[in-house]
């Protein structure tokens, strides 16, 4: 029995890294496959040269607009897409919207000019997972991206709450119905709802950053999402969590 539930573990232990990509001593070691949309040439050139310079980051497709963003995404099924906003035909939220309706395991950061609040609404309704403003240096995007791929936050702790407080007033879009959450998957996302780093997530639980990982991991794969913006809306709207949940009491 006892080699019968060792081995048990270590298949768990195997698919943990198979799905993450990770060893126990690093936080992730796999190549993240980006999508590029921006109908600017020159942009995308840019921004791909600045990605492939990173040995976890690989730029799987470009696209120009909108319609060719969705038939990629849907092709390829990347990790993470970065969407510009004003593209010709099918928009960026548009165009979020339609990525993510048939490839809910892509998260989206959206390239953003305004930081309004109505806006930003709009973009994470779409179903982003955050906004990057244009005027961003090279490393902070590359940051960005890990940062998702990793299930962290990308909004401003104060500018989370304030969305959150507004998104879970609205009536809930259809969604696949969730599976359900463990006890311990229901902890992680309670604080990761507060805007906590994963690092931060791991101390309070007494658990590894490989271990929050997993159960991020499988927070998304159960509520049908792409990153933890869209988890925890989605947990608000579905009554999983309360607006009590996202204020950080300690």
């Amino acid at each position: 029995m006892k080699e019968s539930i060792s081995n048990q573990d270590d298949k768990t232990h195997l698919l943990e890294k198979f799905i993450l990509g990770e060893s126990a001593d690093q936080e992730i070691n796999r190549v993240i496959r980006v999508l590029l949309a921006d109908d600017h040439a020159l942009v995308r050139e840019g921004t791909r040269r600045l990605i492939e310079v990173e040995d976890d980051l690989e730029v799987v497709a470009e696209a120009a607009s909108g319609e060719e963003a969705i038939v990629a995404a849907k092709e390829l099924r990347p990790d993470i897409a970065i969407m510009d906003i004003a593209m010709p035909g099918i928009g960026g939220i548009e165009a979020t919207r339609a990525i993510k309706a048939d490839c809910a395991e892509t998260a989206i950061l959206v390239l953003s000019a305004y930081d309004d609040e109505p806006y930003l609404v709009a973009l994470l309704e779409a179903g982003a997972a955050g906004f990057l403003l244009k005027n961003i240096n090279g490393q902070e995007l590359v940051e960005a991206i890990r940062a998702v791929a990793r299930g962290e936050a990308l909004l401003q702790p104060a500018l989370n709450e304030k969305l959150m407080r507004r998104l879970s007033n609205r009536p809930a879009v259809p969604q696949r119905p969730s599976e359900r959450l463990s006890e311990r998957e229901y902890d992680v996302l309670r604080l990761a709802a507060r805007g906590l780093p994963n690092k931060e997530i791991a101390r309070r639980l007494a658990l590894s950053i490989r271990t929050v990982h997993s159960h991020l991991a499988n927070i998304f794969m159960k509520m049908h999402v792409g990153s933890r913006t869209e988890a925890v809306l989605l947990a608000l709207r579905q009554g999983m969590i309360s607006l009590q949940d996202t204020c950080d009491d300690d």
